[in-house]
């Protein structure tokens, strides 16, 4: 076990630690530090966790001994083994991606399965055998490096692919020759947030770059500036063309596209992380100026589903909450001009793209996706059948193409990769996991409870046929709620572990999400998101309730805002449950702002600036909230030493701090993977290691009696 070897072998010379119940815990230094917001004084006395752990030997040093405690109290766990054990079977199913197609070429990544990193493949048909492109696992020998994206050219020669290294968000691009697999010259370093966008002809490609951070502030420091630049097949990246920046809004993004004829360049750039403006460069004009298309209508959303000459197709929620496409025409944008071709429907659109001279577009119905197709014209065709509840994606192909590819799964199935033909309706199945479980013996529903403030809310659970509502049954429970991001039921192994012991899996689709729509969205974010919290307080009751389980026997799981959930719901309620797994969370809701891209999260939470949103920030902040002498569940927060989208040091304040104010016996641990990012650990061994140990935190925590029933093959 790579990480738990390193650190034991580094600490001959462990801190202090001071008893708290069974867990002895390193001791943690605290600073007079106090910060004055709007005439309210709020300590922070574990600022100097904040400090990057590559670059502070005090923070290292605290990781260090944190993760002493840690895996020692993870490794002396009698079912970690055979927890792990199972999980290795259970992820050690072949998988790939869906199809992406240029010029006569598909591309995809793939795993079989037993591999640490996903590979490249491309081959002539979605059924002919494929040939490897791109193996990074054979770019280091612990997994931390690995392939960050993929984007041909539009008749498929070349390939420009993202380098990750470490889990970072940073981006270093390099080019491929398809036909001889030959990596070029071309190397593009600093991006971020950013895709590719190859011009028509193949000779090079757009992107968003930052200025380069000073060194030992890369995973830290603020970003800002970004600019998009075109950089030449050949050429140096010192001589890329500069295109566009933003300085209306240095802390924002933006983001470019070329369009599928090569014409156009589209640029989106944002404020408080929600589209602002929308700008287009005709790139068939050699001297063509970068102008404005969609000015900024008030956080309004606008995504491009595609384009027919100059006429662009929007996907958009300007004045339409939940959504509708509209056509504008870049040779006459005013306002006036533009054309509503399918109107705001009952349920909400989620994004629509323009595929074989059809609208194919994304619909929820109370959270189940719904596909359907229209005419450019806005005629309705026919509609994509699924193949039941859960989780659906892609529905995207070439302009004048007669073929879509879409993938879909659930709670108690991996994902299937499908694809549709626009002529005569037909799906033909193309790829299918083989299971080493039976998916029949495990039941996926959806149901509907209230709220604090009586709204429904949408609750998928999943669990064992034949299930006793006993309230006896180990149940896991997870939420998001932001962003307008969209909850799905998909497949994860380590959910389908818990299931096959009798346990309960739970999502709920919260407010501040996108589910129901822009309004769905607002009703969870700034002022309002504490809704979000009493929305996940309200499942776990529910829950409750009706006898699925109890506090003692309940978890609550969430990853980055996520996170965030999990840590205010604990603040606020440590009696509802009997554990807590947040995973690289927004903590510190008064500081998020000030690194990485945090900026960008503004339009969702808000600042401290404004003295209304700093009263609702500091309501819930869960680092803040916090109170001496509680008896708090056993938690286990999970982060990572190279995230740089939230930093660790929201993870280590937070742990921290419930260290010192627990009054009960129940663990506070923290689990800090090394070289991993914001989405964990990266390589196949290591996602392992992490998902047993957290596994195996919650049998030990909950009660369970790992082994006693299988669902399986």
């Amino acid at each position: 076990m790579r990480h738990r070897i390193s650190f034991l072998l580094c600490l001959t010379l462990a801190a202090p630690v001071l008893a708290a119940g069974p867990v002895q815990y390193p001791e943690t230094k605290k600073v007079d530090q106090t910060d004055t917001y709007h005439g309210t004084a709020v300590p922070d006395p574990y600022r100097w966790l904040e400090a990057d752990v590559r670059q502070s030997p005090d923070v290292r040093k605290w990781v260090e001994d944190q993760n002493k405690v840690t895996f020692g109290y993870l490794s002396s766990i009698p079912e970690r083994e055979a927890i792990e054990k199972r999980l290795t079977d259970l992820w050690s199913y072949a998988r790939r991606s869906l199809p992406q197609k240029a010029g006569s070429q598909y591309f995809f990544t793939a795993n079989d399965g037993r591999q640490e990193l996903d590979v490249l493949y491309v081959q002539s048909s979605p059924f002919d055998e494929p040939r490897l492109l791109i193996d990074p696992n054979t770019w280091s020998k612990d997994g931390t490096v690995n392939l960050a994206g993929a984007f041909p050219t539009q008749d498929g020669r070349y390939l420009a692919y993202g380098v990750s290294d470490g889990g970072s968000d940073w981006r270093t691009y390099r080019v491929l020759e398809v036909a001889t697999g030959k990596t070029l010259s071309d190397e593009v370093r600093w991006a971020k947030f950013t895709s590719a966008s190859w011009d028509a002809e193949g000779k090079g490609f757009f992107y968003t770059r930052y200025p380069e951070p000073v060194k030992g502030a890369e995973y830290q420091a603020a970003l800002q500036g970004p600019k998009i630049f075109y950089h030449r097949l050949g050429t140096p990246q010192s001589e890329d063309q500069f295109v566009f920046d933003y300085p209306a809004n240095p802390k924002g993004l933006i983001f470019s596209t070329t369009t599928e004829d090569g014409r156009y360049l589209l640029v989106t750039a944002t404020k408080g992380g929600r589209p602002a403006e929308t700008y287009i460069k005709d790139l068939t004009e050699p001297d063509g100026k970068v102008r404005l298309l969609i000015p900024d209508l008030g956080n309004q959303y606008f995504s491009p589903a595609g384009n027919d000459g100059s006429v662009f197709y929007f996907y958009t929620d300007y004045k339409s909450p939940k959504g509708r496409l509209l056509a504008i025409d870049a040779a006459d944008p005013a306002q006036e001009k533009w054309k509503e071709v399918l109107p705001e429907a009952e349920y909400p659109m989620r994004g629509a793209s323009i595929v074989g001279n059809l609208i194919v577009a994304q619909y929820l119905r109370d959270v189940v996706p719904h596909v359907r197709i229209y005419t450019l014209g806005g005629k309705h065709v026919r509609d994509i059948a699924l193949p039941g509840v859960g989780a659906a994606r892609g529905f995207s192909g070439d302009r004048y193409g007669t073929e879509i590819f879409y993938a879909f799964g659930s709670m108690n199935r991996p994902v299937s990769n499908y694809r549709y033909d626009l002529v005569s309706g037909e799906t033909t199945l193309i790829y299918q996991p083989k299971l080493l479980f039976d998916p029949e013996q495990v039941e996926v529903k959806e149901v509907f409870y209230p709220s604090k403030d009586g709204t429904k809310v949408p609750l998928f659970i999943a669990h064992r046929k034949g299930l006793r509502l006993d309230g006896s049954n180990p149940t896991i429970l997870y939420g998001y709620g932001g962003f307008a991001i969209s909850m799905s039921p998909g497949f994860s192994p380590i959910m389908q572990a818990w299931l096959e012991q009798g346990g309960v899996v739970a999502m709920a689709c919260l407010r501040g999400g996108g589910e129901y729509g822009a309004a769905w969205h607002d009703a969870g974010r700034k002022l309002k998101k504490q809704n979000v919290f009493d929305d996940f307080i309200a499942a776990a009751e529910w829950l409750i309730a009706n006898r699925y389980t109890r506090a003692d026997k309940l978890a609550i799981r969430g990853g980055s805002n996520g996170g965030l959930l999990v840590g205010a719901a604990l603040a606020q309620r440590p009696d509802l449950f009997g554990a807590a797994l947040p995973h690289a969370g927004v903590l510190d809701m008064l500081r998020y702002h000030l690194f990485t891209g945090g900026a960008h999260w503004a339009n969702d939470y808000g600042t401290v600036d404004d003295p209304a949103e700093f009263k609702a920030l500091r309501a819930y902040s869960p680092y803040h909230n916090l109170k001496d002498g509680a008896k708090y569940p056993p938690t286990l927060v999970m982060a990572a030493d190279t995230d740089d989208r939230v930093v660790p040091g929201h993870s280590f304040k937070f742990a921290a701090r419930l260290q010192e104010a627990q009054a009960g016996e129940a663990p506070v641990l923290i689990r800090v993977e090394t070289r991993a990012g914001h989405a964990g650990a990266g390589a196949r061994s290591a996602a392992l290691e992490e998902a047993s140990d957290e596994l195996a935190f919650l049998v030990k925590t909950l009660g369970v009696r790992w082994g006693t029933a299988t669902v399986s093959k």
